[in-house]
C-alpha cells in the first residue's frame, strides 16, 4: 500500500487485488471477498474477533450501525444475527463500502446499507452501534466522529467499541464519559488480547427532531 495511501482514504490508490478468504461470521465460516486498500484484508483482524466474543447479543431488530466498516465483518454479523433489522455499514472508504455491499449480496443479505456517512438519513437513530473504529485517522477526527454519531443512539441503547489498549482506549474512555454526560455511560465491559471494549449506554431520551450533522 503506497505510504500516503490508508484504509481510511475515500479512494484508495492502491491496487484492488481482490482475493476470497474464509472467516467466522455468526457462528459459521463464510467465503468473503476482500481488497488490498481496506483494513485486515487478510484475516479477521484480532480487535473484531475480541469484540464479537465479549459484546451483547444484538438486538431483534431496528437500526443498527458499523462505524468504520471496512470489507464488512461486523456489519455482516449483525445483518445474519438480526435479519429483521437494518443495518448502515458506514465508511468513507468507497471501496470498503463495494466490497460490503458485494459480500453481502453473496451471502443472501437483504438488510445492509453501505453509506458514505452523510447518506445516513439525519431523522435515524439507532438501536445499538457496534464499531472497531478507526484509531489511526487522529485523535481530532476521531473525536468529531464519534460526537457525531454516538449522540444518535436511541434511549437506553448502547454502543460498543473495541480499542487497543496501546491506541489510547483508556483516555478515549475518559473523553468519552466527559463529552457524553450527562444521559449517558461509558464503561470498559471487557479486556482481551490488549484491546479494551468501551460501552457507551444512552440512559436520556434522543433527539425527536432531525439532527443537523457538520458540514
Amino acid at each position: 500500500m503506497p505510504s500516503s495511501d490508508h484504509y481510511f482514504s475515500a479512494a484508495p490508490a492502491s491496487a484492488e487485488n481482490l482475493r476470497t478468504i474464509t472467516v467466522p461470521l455468526a457462528g459459521r465460516e463464510r467465503a468473503v471477498t476482500t481488497a488490498g486498500g481496506v483494513f485486515s484484508p487478510d484475516r479477521l483482524d484480532t480487535g473484531t474477533a475480541v469484540l464479537f466474543a465479549n459484546m451483547a447479543p444484538l438486538p431483534p431488530s431496528g437500526n443498527f450501525l458499523d462505524l468504520g466498516c471496512g470489507w464488512g465483518p461486523i456489519s455482516l454479523t449483525m445483518a445474519l444475527s438480526s435479519p429483521n433489522a437494518t443495518i448502515w455499514a458506514v465508511d468513507v472508504n468507497e471501496r470498503a463500502l463495494d466490497l460490503t455491499r458485494r459480500n453481502a449480496e453473496s451471502l443472501g443479505l437483504t438488510n445492509v446499507n453501505a453509506v458514505k456517512p452523510e447518506d445516513v438519513p439525519a431523522d435515524v437513530v439507532f438501536t445499538t452501534i457496534r464499531s472497531n473504529p478507526p484509531i489511526r485517522v487522529g485523535k481530532s477526527e476521531l473525536h468529531d466522529m464519534l460526537e457525531r454519531w454516538i449522540p444518535r443512539l436511541d434511549e437506553r441503547s448502547d454502543a460498543w467499541l473495541v480499542v487497543q489498549r496501546n491506541l489510547g482506549s483508556d483516555s478515549l474512555q475518559r473523553w468519552m464519559s466527559t463529552v457524553f454526560s450527562p444521559g449517558f455511560s461509558v464503561t470498559r465491559a471487557a479486556t482481551g488480547k490488549g484491546y479494551r471494549i468501551l460501552k457507551v449506554r444512552r440512559h436520556g431520551t434522543p433527539p425527536t427532531a432531525p439532527i443537523t450533522l457538520p458540514g
